[in-house]
């Protein structure tokens, strides 16, 4: 049975059922969705996919939780919390990692900044992390700006080549922002700031 860790004025983050998964891949695997993800993914990857998240919630008493909307709890996506286990980065492994993928219809509404909020607040108040990292890729301008707006600070020492991908391409290097949790209240308060 699902259970919800955390939930903001219009979200609730949960853990998953066995039958979220068919309704998280009809509406996250689209080829705008996983433009920066290598493409739209075959069913069995996605299994894999859900079979990582459920070990990371066993093992870490955290994950990449679903995310629902309050007001029809439609499954937006996912945003949460794992360890850092990219080929390539070995260096950041076990550190804790924000992440998140939403469904297109729910772009652009400040949900994944709401949702990353309650991620990180769960891992510093709740998990003791001494600090975060969020990857993404050099084009994906728009989780760039998600993790500027909540604080992160862009590290290139950290970045990485991906194995999985081309290189160089559109999907590497994997690029790293961070934040310690020092860092956190004050930027926790500008993040709040207008969606």
């Amino acid at each position: 049975m699902a259970e919800v860790v955390a939930e903001t004025e219009r979200l609730r983050l949960r853990t998953w059922d066995d039958a979220d998964l068919d309704e998280f891949v009809r509406h996250t695997n689209t080829p705008a969705v996983m433009r920066w993800l290598g493409g739209v993914w075959p069913l069995d990857q996605h299994r894999q996919g859900f079979e990582r998240i459920q070990a990371i919630q066993r093992d870490h008493g955290h994950t990449l939780w679903l995310v629902e909307r309050k007001a029809d709890a439609a499954l937006l996506g996912f945003c949460g919390l794992k360890r850092v286990n990219s080929p390539g980065g070995e260096a950041m492994h076990g550190e804790f990692e924000v992440g998140w993928r939403l469904r297109e219809d729910a772009w652009g509404q400040g949900y994944a900044k709401e949702a990353a909020i309650a991620a990180l607040d769960l891992a510093f108040d709740t998990l003791g992390a001494d600090h975060v990292v969020a990857l993404t890729v050099p084009g994906n301008r728009d989780s760039q700006k998600l993790m500027w707006r909540l604080g992160m600070h862009r590290r290139p020492d950290l970045d990485f080549i991906d194995p999985r991908f081309d290189d160089p391409g559109d999907l590497n290097p994997s690029i790293i922002h961070r934040i310690d949790a020092a860092e956190w209240p004050a930027a926790r308060t500008a993040a709040l700031g207008p969606r």
